[in-house]
């Protein structure tokens, strides 16, 4: 089985980021991020949500075996969540725009 807290451990200094900094950006408490390492715990399911909502991945990422972790540039990141902001309709017009531009 994966070790969940070494790949999320991985993710998150491939990013450069504190446990503190994943704390601010999943809203999970830091105290809760620093337990799961001191008592070796694995988090809930909604905790892993929030974990990759913050590194910007899916849950599948997080649990794909042989995968590298993937580190987003910043306008990658600010692309990402403002893409999650758009209808379906503005989706499909950025999506014409973009195969017009390629």
């Amino acid at each position: 089985m994966k070790d969940i807290l070494a790949v999320i451990t991985e993710y998150r200094q491939a990013r450069g980021w504190t446990e503190y900094q994943l704390s601010e950006r999943s809203g999970l408490p830091q105290s809760t991020i620093s337990s799961w390492y001191r008592k070796s715990m694995v988090p809930t399911v909604p905790s892993l949500e929030r974990i990759c909502g913050a590194f910007g991945i899916t849950l599948s990422q997080l649990f794909a075996e042989g995968d590298e972790p993937v580190a987003l540039s910043e306008d990658q990141r600010r692309l990402l969540e403002r893409w999650s902001m758009l209808s379906q309709e503005q989706k499909s017009a950025i999506f014409q725009l973009i195969d017009k531009l390629c």
